[in-house]
């Protein structure tokens, strides 16, 4: 898991249950009817919503995003670099040849396009079709969440609805008022906290990977059309250079091969 992600789950849970026991007992706070309105219902809602196959890769992806680390972008332009000074050196047919360390059907894909010799408006038209069919299944992952998020409050407040009547039709037992309304309150509370600190979340750190692999892809995409049309190592560094911020940027290095070849 990434230090942030880890960071920002433990501080927030242990800023919550710091709360708690500072104010009382945690046991208070654990109702087991209330956690399985709020989220089985919020996992019901999202099924009608959104087809199952989609919620189950929105379950993996979300996983994959805490387990794994964002991938550096100097990386990739490394690599698309080192394929320029080899296709120079011998040839566009060379580059599909390339064994990669790390497995990307893209990469692949588009170094297959150079080397069969497909013309660059073809390029185009694949690498973007590629590009584009990502977007639209990130995007897609990314609203699930964002929904459940919407979905939790909403199901917590029901809980609260349902938590009320039941205490509404004990008022001839004055002493079961204040724990009955404690309950009934602990289903929004349930809500906001599965929103706040678990769906939100999890909506953001997809958005920000896909933007991550957005940048590595078109990082593919232009050094593919300039191996195809340019053929310059250096103009290919300072072009593709331009994707990652200034503050960022590693230094080319003269030599050696790409930490992906």
């Amino acid at each position: 898991m990434d230090s942030a992600s880890f960071t920002g789950i433990v501080s927030g849970i242990a800023l919550i249950i710091g709360a708690i026991l500072i104010g009382g007992d945690i046991h208070n706070f654990w109702n087991l009817p209330g956690i399985m309105i709020v989220f089985g219902g919020t996992v019901a809602a999202t099924l009608i919503t959104f087809q199952l196959k989609d919620v189950l890769r929105a379950f993996r992806a979300a996983a994959f995003v805490f387990r794994e680390k964002k991938r550096d972008p100097n990386d990739m332009v490394e690599t698309m670099v080192e394929l320029c000074t080899l296709t120079r050196r011998q040839g566009l047919i060379a580059i599909g040849k390339v064994e990669f360390q790390e497995q990307n059907g893209f990469l692949r894909k588009a170094c297959n396009l150079i080397a069969d010799g497909s013309k660059e408006d073809n390029i185009r038209d694949t690498l973007n079709i590629e590009i584009e069919s990502l977007k639209q299944r990130h995007m897609i992952i990314q609203d699930i969440f964002r929904k459940m998020a919407m979905y939790s409050p909403a199901f917590g407040m029901l809980g609260t609805l349902i938590g009320l009547i039941q205490m509404l039709s004990q008022l001839s037992n004055p002493e079961t008022i204040g724990p009955a309304m404690a309950v009934a309150l602990l289903t929004t509370f349930y809500g906001v906290l599965f929103s706040t600190l678990l769906f939100l979340p999890i909506a953001g750190k997809l958005k920000d990977r896909t933007l991550n692999e957005v940048i590595m892809l078109e990082t593919i995409f232009e050094g593919a059309i300039s191996i195809l049309s340019d053929n310059n190592p250096l103009s290919l560094y300072d072009k593709l250079s331009a994707f990652i911020p200034e503050s960022q940027r590693r230094p080319l290095q003269r030599g050696g091969l790409g930490k992906s070849l």
